[in-house]
């Protein structure tokens, strides 16, 4: 089967329909469609977990600049003010454009009714050849290739769903989600620095004059924000060394459950699945959700014969 001479557009995989007879296909994102466009998961639990990730964000972000860098300003520490609140709100940013782009990536979904008798008898495969099929789906699963109940799609390289992102952290969106949890454990690690000082400086003033707000107002708003900050680092920072392990390890969260006697693909060297997630070469570009990894040596997800 010849490799295809251009890219794929958007939501497009390669397939064969034969042994020689090769073409393009759009993958259906059936249900799953936002603005007749976009990879959207409707699952109201996935949607009231976003929106309450958003408005914990704006929280955090409405504590720090109001009480701590306004408190900064009015003190006239002018530069702790400025560094500190472009720091803070310059990760809050690189953490929402993360969270949206795993929301709105396709995690690396298999096109469906692709295992139909008329498509298998097209494969042309070898007598006693056995394949994998999802009855669910009704294709061909691709190794490494596990069902959502939720998605409602077979997903390759699916670790998990997460409601927290109302998607499946598959192949196609395992930068984003592993950026997302590093940006929001930075800025709540940043958050309770803040916070600590800001008790610290104001302590023995009784906040007089530490915020435009009344102290008890004040206080109650920083004991939310460590409260809010300390879970948040603890969860994000447990999930961020969960996938870099299984990055490194080459295995995913639902294949960590698994036999090793399952276990038929090969391994990739450890920096090799660093290199395949977030892209070829090892730049700053790695820490950026905007851009796209890019890898010359990845296996290329939209060449499995379906």
């Amino acid at each position: 089967m010849d490799a295809p001479s251009r890219p794929p557009r958007d939501n497009e995989v390669f397939i064969s329909v034969g042994r020689k007879s090769t073409q393009w296909s759009r993958v259906d994102y059936g249900n799953n469609l936002c603005f007749g466009r976009y990879w959207f998961v409707r699952d109201s639990c996935g949607i009231v977990c976003c929106i309450f990730t958003w408005l914990l964000i704006a929280y955090a972000i409405f504590a720090v600049n109001v009480v701590i860098i306004n408190s900064a300003i009015a003190r006239a520490a002018i530069y702790f003010a400025w560094c500190n609140g472009i720091l803070f709100n310059g990760l809050v940013l690189l953490a929402v454009v993360s969270h949206v782009r795993t929301v709105m990536s396709e995690p690396g979904i298999v096109q469906k009714n692709t295992a139909t008798d008329e498509r298998i008898r097209e494969l042309e495969l070898a007598p006693g050849t056995v394949i994998m099929r999802c009855p669910k789906c009704v294709c061909i699963k691709p190794e490494r290739a596990h069902h959502c109940s939720i998605c409602k799609r077979c997903v390759r390289k699916m670790d998990h769903h997460c409601p927290w992102v109302n998607n499946c952290v598959g192949e196609n969106n395992q930068k984003y989600f592993v950026l997302f949890t590093l940006y929001i454990a930075s800025l709540s690690l940043h958050a309770i620095i803040l916070t600590i000082h800001q008790f610290v400086l104001c302590v023995d003033k009784e906040f007089a004059g530490c915020s435009a707000m009344n102290p008890p107002t004040s206080i109650i708003l920083l004991i939310f924000l460590l409260f809010e900050g300390l879970l948040f680092f603890l969860f994000t920072t447990i999930m961020f060394c969960t996938q870099f392990c299984a990055i490194w390890n080459d295995e995913t969260g639902i294949e960590q459950l698994q036999s090793s006697k399952e276990r038929t693909w090969q391994r990739r060297k450890r920096f090799h699945g660093l290199r395949v997630v977030f892209g070829d070469q090892c730049s700053i570009w790695w820490l950026c959700p905007v851009v796209a990894p890019r890898f010359a040596g990845r296996d290329k997800p939209y060449q499995y014969s379906v």
